[in-house]
């Protein structure tokens, strides 16, 4: 498809369409425009970086029949400013880990980037208790809020707060549901560089908790086992996940460990809490929080340190004013996260937002102690 026809779509999509009940036959057409403003300070190069992003996302999903289903979803972004100052910025904002490279440029210059990429595109096909999807998706195996390490499939960064869809990946998944709250699944992916990620899942609910066991491979260089849980423990939700990886090419009891235990509750007055503690062994070589923030995760890269404590408060003021208190604590790096926010809700489509992250640790004591400082304020507009 050449630039031309890619940027007459990316107009013609941008205007909002009709939305249609969801049954046998019928189109399902809906979307999101959004602009968000931006600002980061970045004390290790000791510079402000001023950006804008206009964010579209577009979805087209049929239901053909009792047993044919087809979505197709589109990212359009245009992003200008600073931060493609950044060396390898564009790379990464650009940045397909699928397959089939489904992003596409339409223009670009110095200071900004036009992007269109396709993150769903799949069919999915149902006889009785099966199910077959294929094509770009996303396989959610995560029972936790911020580290997933359950999520083989497809790793995504709490921090990437915009792209609430999470990324995708090319593959093909059978699921059989053997009962009510049981079924069995296994899925297969293949990446950009061609590396293989296979593995099945069981999933039980032998009483007042969901289980999952699973095993397989992760992109053909580690041998993956894990288990996950959600239920209820004295009035509050209580969860975790629990993955071992063993490379291909070592002995056994070399590999790596990632726990990741949390709960949520909330209060009669509408103040809800969350906490997470996430443990992993991985041997991290991350020398700054830019580094760790823009480049592309994969589940053994969703931290940069061993241990990680988070807790969150939210709470309505109004029914349609919201504020949330992120934080997480590094101990081994002696740093922090504060991640405050708040959420007003102009109209029941048109949301106002104010996001401010800040990240203080030390990666090497030759640096000494760094900060990295982002807001972002957003009007999104679905429809």
């Amino acid at each position: 498809m050449s630039r031309t026809c890619l940027i007459f779509l990316f107009c013609l999509l941008s205007f909002p369409p009709l939305r249609a009940q969801e049954g046998n036959g019928d189109l399902l057409f809906r979307g999101y425009l959004s602009n968000m403003q931006s600002v980061m300070f970045q004390q290790l190069h000791e510079r402000w970086y001023l950006d804008n992003l206009l964010h579209n996302r577009l979805q087209l999903k049929w239901y053909a029949g009792d047993h044919l289903t087809t979505n197709v979803e589109v990212r359009n972004r245009f992003f200008f400013g600073n931060s493609l100052d950044i060396p390898g910025y564009k790379e990464y904002f650009s940045f397909d880990r699928g397959w089939t490279d489904l992003s596409f440029t339409l223009a670009s210059g110095e200071s900004y980037i036009l992007e269109t990429t396709v993150d769903r595109a799949w069919l999915d096909l149902q006889f009785g208790n099966l199910e077959i999807r294929a094509g770009r998706q996303r396989i959610n195996w995560g029972k936790t809020l911020v580290w997933n390490p359950n999520d083989i499939f497809n790793a995504y960064s709490f921090f990437d707060f915009d792209y609430v869809e999470k990324p995708g990946c090319d593959a093909l998944r059978v699921r059989y549901a053997t009962g009510a709250s049981t079924d069995v699944e296994a899925s297969i992916k293949v990446d950009r560089d061609d590396q293989v990620t296979a593995a099945a899942i069981l999933r039980l609910n032998p009483g007042m908790y969901d289980l999952q066991f699973f095993g397989g491979i992760l992109n053909g260089k580690d041998y993956v086992a894990g288990t996950g849980w959600s239920g209820n423990l004295k009035g509050a939700g209580f969860n975790g996940e629990l993955t071992f990886f063993q490379p291909t090419d070592s002995s056994f009891g070399k590999g790596d460990l990632m726990l990741s235990v949390g709960g949520e509750y909330t209060f009669r007055n509408s103040l809800s809490l969350q906490a997470e503690y996430l443990y992993s062994s991985v041997d991290y070589q991350y020398h700054s929080f830019a580094e760790f923030y823009y480049l592309p995760l994969t589940v053994k890269q969703i931290t940069f340190t061993d241990h990680n404590l988070f807790v969150q408060a939210s709470y309505p003021f109004t029914p349609l004013f919201t504020g949330t208190m992120a934080v997480i604590w590094y101990p081994s790096i002696h740093g922090y996260f504060l991640g405050p926010s708040l959420n007003l809700s102009l109209q029941e489509d048109l949301d106002l937002s104010f996001y401010l992250q800040h990240f203080c640790g030390e990666f090497n004591k030759a640096f000494g102690r760094q900060k990295l400082t982002l807001a972002f304020l957003r009007l999104k507009w679905s429809f």
